[in-house]
Parts: structure tokens; C-alpha cells; sequence
């Protein structure tokens, strides 16, 4: 399975570039099936064995191992579902052909880089596939016609930047010390204790810190995601940030945690200013799409800031917290996509009262916000129950009620959100405007149901998180 993960995004990038014009409006089609094949073999593959021994040729060609396990699973999954929403928002929002077919292809691209982060098991392989799906971002975030978004992309590629001289340095001193940059390698020098190993983990870390906005590495994301196209935004909000910084964290952290060293209380403490901060900057907002951002630069603290809790819980609890967001914070931004096309305008000071005219958006949204902060019996709540007591039997008390005040704080900008647009008095200048095409509202009605079912679900599937290795 972990080769044709790799195989498939690839054939479909070539074959919708040898369509004729004339088809190439079909390319879309191809890269939604492409995310649905994957997102539902992903969710077989732990009851189904298949024999993929024939493409171990494939494997030693391209150099690297590639490994699937519960932990690859959850981003393929996440992965596909991000991807399918960004798709059906981008059939509504793109105007022309050419636009649909650049963000399909872009789409497919960030695809094999995701793949391969969730498979791979050394730092270099790692830093190209984090690299392969960054690139593509910085593309995508630029296709918007605009100065605003080609600031976004600057900065996006600026700090992107910065952070591959970390990894690249980090990855240099590994290979000098160890002579090994495979993950056992990594805990094997940390384990040593030596200078050089400390230098480069930091290293990596700080890099992979700018990938996932974290504070104060976060000045790019807020205008990347806002000056992006709705599509983009949904893709990039969704997964990309998370597939590039966040996991790559999640993968490292076990091994970085078997040595004695300050890396725990660098994840809770950086994780815990990002969530906070991030909380903050949102309910300084008006831009709704500027809110969102930051409202999941705090959310990947509460990733990180679990990854420092107890050992059996701490990973389960990121990982399902990952999950919640990217389909929760996906359909917030396809509900501001519906907004932006109705509307024209992101500004919620100008909004209020559209829950009349735009009732599945306004139902939808409530479900993903009041997730988000944590409400139960929402898919987020038990996700942040879960790092609370992580936390919590980890000895992490301070942190423990830090998560718990910031998910309050959270649900304090959400309900401003929801108050500022779809409360109060209707304005006279949005009488005409009518609920969002069926493009925009399956995506959000889809990614509710799934918030809505995991959380009902979940006394079921936690046996499964807990049990499957994760």
C-alpha cells in the first residue's frame, strides 16, 4: 500500500496533463475521485490485506522506506477529506477552466508530499516530502490574483525558507554526529546526550516550529490563509499546515521523548503560547477568514501542548484532536467561502442577521464552532478531554487548566463570530441574498456530520484510537 500512495497522485498528475483542452475540465473529476479512493481504501486498510509485495522494487529504486501505520492512516485520511472539500469549494469558486485544472494539479502535488511525510522514516526523505507539499502551498496561495495574496505567498515562501535552512542544518549535524538520520538514529543521539544531538533536535524542531505557525513563528499564516482563494483556504486550513509542521511533530516526539532533556517542557511551553496567543489574536478580529486563521494557529498549541502529556494518551489525544480540526477548521472556511460568494465581503462588522437567508450555512457553522470550542457531545470536545487528561496524569496541572481556559476563550470569539453573522438584525443591503450553491454547502453539511457522528461515536471508537497503535 505505502508505494501505490505514492504511485497514484503520480499517474493522475500525468494523465490529466495528456488530456486535450477540451478535456482538461475534467481534470478536477480525476483529483476528487483520486481523494476519495484514498480517504475510503484508508479507512479499510486495517481490515483489509492486500499483497503489495510487487512494488518492493519501487521501494529500494527510490531509496527510502516507507512504512504505513495507524498514525499514516489518520493523515491519509485527513488528507482525502481536506482535499474533497477544497475541490467541491473550488468547482464553486473558480471561474474558469484553467483555474480548476492549475488547483487540481497543485492539489495532486501536495498530495504525494503528504503521502510521503505519513510514510516515511529518516529526516532527510522527511524535509523533501515537507518541502514537495509546501512549494505547491506557496503556489497555490499565489494563483489569487492580487497584491494581498502575493504578500501572502511571499511571506509564506519567506519563512518557508528560513525553516529549510534550520531542517537542512539540523539534518547536516545529524549525519555528522551519528552518521544516521533515520528516526531510531535520532533517539539514539539524543540518548547519547551529546551537544552536537541537542543542537541539531533543536534545530529541527525550530524548523518545524515555522512550519506550523507557531508562536512567534506565525507571522505568515493569518495573510496565507486569508488572501488565499476560498478552495485554497479550505485545503491549506485543513491540512497542509498540520501534514508539514504538526505531524511531522507528532512522528518525531515519541523518540525525542525517550531521552532525558528539556523537550517535553518545550512543547508544553511553546504549545501553550500558541494556543493562548492564538485565542487572543482571534477575538481581535473582524476579517472572518483572519479570525479562523488564528483561531488554528491556537489549536496547533493544543496539539503540541498534549503531545507533552502522559505517554499513553498524549499521541492518541493529538491525533485525534488533528483529526477534529481539519474537519471542523475545513468546513468553517467553506462556510466563509459561501459567504464571500454571496456576499462579497469578509468583514463580520458588515454581516449580521443571515441565518435567516443562509440557514444550512448558519446550522453548520454552529456545529463546527461550538466543536472547535469544545462542547459535548461534539467530535472536539472528547479530543480536548483527552488532552486535559494527558495533561493532567502527566503531572501537567498548570497546563492541564490552561487548556481547559483557553477552550473558554475559544467559545467566547466563536460565539462573537456566529452573534456578528448570522444574529441580530438583518441589514437592508443583504435582503436579496439566497443560500450557497449545493458546491459549497455538501462539502459543509458532510464535514458536520462527520464533527456530529464522531462525537456520538465515540465511546466506540476510543477502544480502537487507544488500541491501534497510535
Amino acid at each position: 500500500m505505502s508505494d501505490i500512495l505514492l504511485l497514484l497522485p503520480f499517474l493522475a498528475l500525468i494523465v490529466i496533463n495528456v488530456l486535450p483542452r477540451s478535456a482538461r475540465g475534467g481534470a478536477w473529476v480525476v483529483c476528487l475521485v483520486l481523494f476519495a479512493v484514498q480517504t475510503v481504501g484508508a479507512c479499510l486498510q486495517p481490515f483489509v490485506t492486500l499483497d503489495w509485495s510487487m512494488l518492493q522494487p519501487l521501494e529500494k529504486a527510490l531509496g527510502f522506506t516507507l512504512v504505513v501505520d495507524p498514525l499514516s492512516i489518520m493523515l491519509f485520511i485527513t488528507a482525502g477529506i481536506a482535499g474533497m472539500a477544497a475541490l467541491l469549494v473550488g468547482r464553486a469558486t473558480h471561474d474558469t477552466t484553467r483555474a480548476q485544472f492549475t488547483f487540481a494539479n497543485l492539489l495532486l502535488i501536495a498530495l504525494i508530499g503528504m503521502n510521503g511525510i505519513a510514510m516515511v522514516r529518516d529526516l532527510f526523505s522527511l524535509y523533501v516530502f515537507i518541502e514537495v507539499t509546501s512549494v505547491s502551498a506557496v503556489i497555490l496561495v499565489a494563483l489569487r490574483d492580487g497584491k494581498e495574496a502575493y504578500e501572502g505567498a511571499w511571506k509564506y515562501l519567506l519563512l518557508s525558507a528560513v525553516a529549510t535552512v534550520l531542517m537542512l542544518t539540523s539534518i547536516a549535524l545529524f549525519l555528522l554526529g551519528t552518521g544516521g538520520i533515520t528516526y531510531a538514529d535520532l533517539a539514539t543521539a539524543l540518548a547519547s546526550g551529546t551537544p552536537m544531538a541537542w543542537i541539531a533536535v533543536t534545530l529541527f524542531l525550530a524548523g518545524l516550529f515555522v512550519k506550523s505557525a507557531m508562536i512567534p513563528f506565525h507571522g505568515w499564516l493569518a495573510d496565507a490563509y486569508s488572501e488565499a482563494s476560498p478552495a485554497v483556504s479550505v485545503f491549506l486550513a485543513g491540512i497542509v499546515t498540520k501534514a508539514t509542521g504538526i505531524f511531522a511533530l507528532m512522528r518525531l516526539a515519541p523518540a525525542m521523548m525517550e531521552a532525558a532533556g528539556p523537550v517535553r517542557e518545550i512543547l508544553l511551553v511553546a504549545g501553550a503560547v500558541t494556543a493562548i496567543g492564538g485565542a487572543f489574536l482571534s477575538l481581535t478580529q473582524s476579517d472572518m477568514k483572519r479570525m479562523l486563521a488564528y483561531s488554528s494557529i491556537s489549536q496547533m498549541g493544543y496539539i503540541v501542548m498534549a503531545l507533552g502529556g502522559d505517554a499513553k494518551l498524549a499521541l492518541a489525544a493529538a491525533a485525534l484532536h488533528f483529526f477534529n480540526h481539519t474537519v471542523s477548521k475545513a468546513q468553517l472556511f467553506a462556510n466563509a467561502a459561501a459567504l464571500e460568494t454571496r456576499l462579497g465581503t469578509r468583514d463580520m462588522d458588515r454581516m449580521g442577521g443571515l441565518g435567516a437567508r443562509m440557514p444550512v450555512t448558519a446550522g453548520t457553522s454552529a456545529v463546527a464552532t461550538l466543536s472547535i470550542a469544545g462542547l459535548p457531545p461534539l467530535a472536539g470536545f472528547w479530543s480536548k478531554l483527552l488532552i486535559v487528561i494527558a495533561l493532567w496524569t502527566a503531572g501537567q496541572h498548570t497546563f492541564a487548566i490552561i487548556a481547559i481556559l483557553t477552550s473558554l476563550v475559544t467559545l467566547a470569539y466563536f460565539l462573537s463570530l456566529q452573534r456578528r453573522v448570522f444574529f441580530g438584525t438583518l441589514r437592508a443591503e443583504w435582503d436579496t441574498v439566497r443560500e450557497a450553491g449545493a458546491s459549497l454547502l455538501v462539502p459543509t453539511i458532510a464535514l458536520a456530520f462527520i464533527t456530529v457522528a464522531v462525537g456520538l461515536a465515540f465511546p466506540v471508537l476510543l477502544p480502537i484510537l487507544l488500541g491501534g497503535g497510535i
